[in-house]
């Protein structure tokens, strides 16, 4: 077996024509091309219970090889296969892991950054003839009822892909096994591998499409049979929606710039129509998806504005409430004074003092009976001119 170019530095013309494949991204070599440089050391050994390297393989004609078990491995046995490809999937890899893979398939610092930090928004890049491209996964959560959202990125060159995954989603075991059982498609290059997982990653939105639809029905419920907890639903779902957006909508922009290179990197045409259906399913998801913003806008503001009336209703019925009993203070209030001034008068006269004037008189009986009732009488009529009786 002839010996594989370090990709370090870029090999020759010669040598990269030996292992490339066709319709592969980067076809013109770079000019000026180095020797080989030496051999990159082995990575560095991984923490204790840490696996990051979920799968590694070396491919032939779209047929696994090998199945490495170290990166070391992969990288050996990859030099030994002039016609391979290597397929690598990582969780979460260590930052050795990933200085070893930018060693050997001289892949960008910035990439490289990019892939350690995580945290990115959906994008494609190219750096010389390495094609680097950042998804968002989404999955939906039955028993939350809510969307997770996970961080791919993949690394495509001539003869590599490699896959970094942050996140429980997408799952690349079921995409691996898919092209693997496809051998005629897989064997077209790491491109046909890279457009498999696009179309994984967009077929699974449509479960979370589909599982929002149903939240945004029951939201509808709950809104107009007054749950209290139903605008913090809207309002946490809104957000996941934002976040859906972001990672749906770049999408569509990515899938048109590769196909607007499928002349200038020969792509296959099987790749092609492969693409084009994907783009097609993205932008459906992308439409559905700013849908339920402008739905959760929407219900939100009538949500807003049941609720103003419930407050309204309540709010005049306090003050019905209130009224009532105003009147009957006053109601109250009223027949204690009219019962205040004979009360007053009895009281004054049945202190039984000899000294007090009137109490010898003939008539001081009848005048205080006359006197509390007219005070009694002069009363009600005050407060029933009032409406307070």
């Amino acid at each position: 077996m002839s010996e594989r170019p370090d990709r370090r530095t870029p090999p020759s013309a010669a040598k990269r024509a030996a292992w490339r494949r066709p319709g592969s991204p980067g076809a013109t070599p770079p000019a000026g091309a180095q020797p080989p440089a030496p051999q990159p050391a082995p990575p560095a050994p991984a923490p204790p219970n840490h696996r990051s390297v979920i799968d590694s393989a070396v491919y032939r004609d779209g047929r696994r090889i090998a199945s490495p078990a170290t990166l070391a491995d992969t990288f050996r046995q990859l030099r030994e296969e002039p016609d391979g490809m290597a397929w690598i999937g990582l969780h979460r890899p260590t930052e050795p892991e990933l200085h070893s893979l930018a060693a050997e398939f001289n892949l960008h610092e910035l990439a490289v950054e990019d892939a350690l930090e995580a945290h990115q928004r959906p994008k494609l890049e190219r750096y010389g003839d390495t094609l680097f491209v950042v998804l968002r996964a989404a999955r939906y959560l039955d028993a939350q009822e809510e969307v997770e959202f996970g961080e791919l990125h993949v690394f495509v060159g001539p003869d590599f892909l490699i896959t970094v995954r942050h996140g429980g989603a997408p799952d690349l075991s079921s995409v691996r096994r898919r092209m693997e059982g496809t051998p005629e498609l897989l064997s077209l290059g790491p491109e046909a591998a890279l457009y498999a997982i696009l179309d994984a990653v967009v077929d699974g939105y449509a479960p979370v499409v589909e599982g929002v639809q149903t939240d945004i029905d029951e939201i509808e419920t709950e809104v107009f049979r007054g749950d209290p907890a139903v605008s913090r639903r809207i309002y946490e779902l809104s957000r996941e929606m934002v976040e859906f957006q972001r990672a749906t909508r770049p999408l569509v922009g990515m899938l048109h710039g590769l196909m607007a290179g499928f002349a200038k990197y020969g792509t296959d045409e099987e790749l092609q129509r492969y693409l084009r259906d994907v783009a097609d399913h993205v932008t459906h998801t992308s439409e559905r998806v700013d849908g339920f913003r402008q739905a959760l806008t929407e219900i939100l503001t009538v949500n807003a504005t049941l609720v103003s009336q419930q407050q309204n209703a309540e709010m005049r019925a306090l003050a019905e409430a209130g009224f009532e009993q105003n009147e009957e203070i006053k109601k109250i209030s009223s027949w204690a004074a009219i019962l205040f001034a004979p009360t007053l008068v009895g009281t004054v006269y049945g202190m039984n003092f000899e000294a007090m004037p009137e109490l010898r008189w003939v008539f001081g009986y009848p005048f205080a009976v006359a006197l509390m009732a007219a005070v009694c009488i002069s009363l009600y009529l005050i407060f029933k001119r009032r409406d307070w009786l």
